[in-house]
């Protein structure tokens, strides 16, 4: 298609829209999680001239709502009938004049802030509105809150007020009826929204990863809307013999003591096929499967099962038997791609591998071939790694998947050196080398590849659009009996090193794990660190591939000059696409929101945040005409600590 005729076609969508809001009603702008608005105010021609239109700080920055563990603010928030919806990682959701970013009302749940949450962050808020209700009937529109307290809240969007028809007072307490319970408060939480479809709430979960076997079980389930009944539980780790998935999980009391499988990322729904579908991660712990053997189907898999009932249709495995922490992070999205002149529903889902999959949304069968490829085997006692793993053949990996020493990178021959000792001494055979005593070299990271942030689908062009990482890490298995915490840390810091370590109880081994940088903090992998990739869903080809960001706040002040504009940055956080021919993004470690064109992958825009954008902005359109592109900044640790919703527009 060519640039002129899908700026047409673009037009021919809008055209019907002129005068009515284009809102943002759900986490990905609809069920379908396509992060794609219809509007095309701002276009290539005049997004050199957005500017704030306004900035809103949730207060969450300051002592009052000081917390035992940081937060990081990943809202995306959703604007309906002109008032924008903004969850905060405490739970709380404000509303605000989409216009103006005047405060209308604040919900506040009160959750404890003295526990030190998992992943103490919010993805946002999902809205429904109740088609029984009067039109002036409280809580005809509700508001969905999944707080890190594990409660579920239904809020009336007029007021804030809880729905007292909604559960417990307007409440559901989501750590109820766990297969296997929470054995601390910080075990399981919810960071993302839950998905509203026909009538139902479904909600995953966010589970503690790597502590131990047992951890909080991966149940996804269904609520009644209006009532908070629970209408059906799944659990990714099959419980019933007759399951065609029971015999992949071998082990010691495996199925009913192996927690986590959990879906901690954004669902996406189909409510004509009455289809949602799961993306679900690691079962525990993530780095040693000696206790869960086989590929522990359901696990790290995308799941489709039917919305009102929660039965399988089908499931599609990304890993097997994962041991390097590659839970299906990204959110999936929905779109009708056309064949040889017929329509195909398909499904999008890309992965912390570097891969992007295209599946069929009806019955999961790939749409570009995916092929099994042998991997390297297990060393460790116990252990027994997956023999093969599945590989898209026609796209290419969005994500390197090897790093060897003679392509290590540094800013100086001292830097370059240090990471080649480094990657010399592990185990090092290319994309799936499974974890090891002596170490081993993991690409992509455990952040990925393509991460939470997902990716965008211009329906128009027929094109996915996804920001990955180019990080290496490695990992290591400790034997336990040998393991001396103090010995460890002590013998860190006089080499100069920053482990994560995961003490991984119940098994015969700790873990720990680190990014590989060089001495100077900077990566061993070569630039970009981050980039931006334009998948074309109907040939699967790769339509370009740009640096996305800038890394200077890695270097070091004397050396932040030198960094190239073409290095990238890492990134967590995910891109929007709009008729006007943009994707919008912030993601990387610099304070901007960027705008890229989405035919060439140029950058032509970006605007100054007060600290990184580590969410997924949205864009919104209201009855008078104005559209708006909006971003939370304040996600947490090298991204900088914040609480501002910021908003721009075409300087007028």
């Amino acid at each position: 298609m060519t640039r002129k005729t899908a700026a047409l076609l673009a037009v021919l969508i809008t055209a019907t829209l002129h005068g009515q809001e284009i809102g943002w009603t759900a986490n990905g702008r609809d069920p379908e999680g396509t992060r794609y608005l219809p509007a095309s105010v701002i276009t290539r021609e005049n997004v050199s001239r957005l500017e704030v239109a306004w900035t809103y700080r949730t207060g969450e920055a300051d002592s009052r709502f000081a917390t035992r563990k940081p937060t990081a603010f990943e809202a995306t928030p959703l604007v309906i009938d002109g008032t924008m919806y903004v969850g905060t990682p405490l739970g709380r959701v404000i509303a605000l004049d989409a216009a103006t970013g005047k405060e209308r009302w604040t919900f506040d749940p009160g959750i404890a802030r003295n526990i030190t949450y998992g992943d103490f962050a919010s993805r946002g808020v999902s809205t429904w509105l109740d088609p029984a209700a009067a039109p002036d009937a409280a809580c005809r529109r509700r508001i969905f809150v999944a707080t890190p307290e594990s409660q579920l809240y239904a809020i009336d969007a007029r007021d804030g007020r809880a729905c007292p028809g909604f559960g417990r007072q307007g409440m559901v307490d989501l750590k109820s009826g766990l297969r296997i319970a929470p054995f601390e408060p910080a075990a399981y939480s919810v960071t993302s929204p839950p998905l509203v479809i026909n009538g139902l709430v479904i909600t995953g979960s966010s589970v503690a990863d790597n502590t131990r076997p047992d951890l909080p079980s991966g149940e996804v389930r269904a609520y009644d809307a209006r009532t908070g009944a629970l209408k059906w539980s799944w659990d990714p780790v099959p419980q019933s013999r007759t399951d065609p998935a029971y015999e992949d999980w071998r082990g010691p009391d495996v199925h009913a003591k192996t927690g986590a499988a959990n879906a901690w990322s954004v669902l996406a729904g189909d409510p004509e096929r009455d289809l949602v579908f799961i993306p679900t991660g690691s079962a525990a712990p993530d780095y040693y499967g000696g206790l869960r053997l086989g590929h522990n189907r359901y696990a790290n898999s995308l799941v489709a099962l039917k919305a009102s009932t929660g039965a399988l249709v089908w499931a599609f495995q990304t890993v097997h038997h994962d041991l390097w922490d590659y839970d299906n992070a990204s959110p999936p999205a929905l779109v009708t791609l056309t064949r040889d002149g017929r329509a195909i529903a398909a499904i999008v889902q890309a992965t912390k591998t570097g891969m992007l999959f295209v599946l069929n949304r009806e019955t999961g069968a790939p749409l570009f071939p995916v092929e099994e490829r042998a991997v390297p085997a297990s060393d460790v006692p116990g252990e027994q790694a997956a023999p093969t793993q599945p590989f898209t053949t026609v796209t290419a990996p969005l994500s390197p998947h090897r790093l060897s020493p003679d392509d290590v990178w540094g800013i100086s021959e001292a830097d370059r050196e240090a990471c080649r000792a480094v990657i010399r001494g592990l185990r090092n055979e290319g994309i799936f080398t499974p974890p090891s005593l002596k170490g081993t070299l993991v690409l992509p990271s455990n952040i990925g590849g393509a991460h939470w942030g997902g990716v965008a689908i211009d329906p128009v062009r027929q094109v996915a659009i996804v920001p990955v990482n180019r990080l290496a890490a490695m990992v290591q298995l400790l034997p336990r009996k040998e393991f001396d915490m103090a010995r460890a840390r002590a013998e860190e810091q006089r080499l100069g090193d920053d482990y994560e370590y995961n003490m991984m109880h119940g098994t015969p081994y700790v873990m720990r794990r680190r990014i590989l940088l060089a001495p100077s903090r900077l990566p061993c992998t070569p630039p970009p660190f981050g980039s931006l990739v334009a998948v074309d869903l109907r040939t699967g080809s790769l339509r370009w591939n740009v640096p996305l960001g800038s890394a200077s706040s890695l270097f070091p002040k004397e050396l932040a000059d030198k960094a190239a504009s073409d290095w990238g940055s890492p990134n967590l956080g995910g891109p929007i696409v709009t008729a006007g021919g943009l994707v919008f993004i912030g993601a990387a470690l610099d304070s901007a929101l960027h705008a890229f064109d989405i035919d060439t992958g140029r950058q032509i825009w970006n605007g100054p945040l007060p600290s990184s954008g580590k969410a997924t902005p949205m864009s919104y359109q209201l009855a008078s005409g104005e559209q708006f592109v909006a971003i939370a900044a304040g996600g947490g640790g090298a991204w900088g600590a914040g609480d501002h919703v910021v908003a721009f527009r075409v300087r007028r």
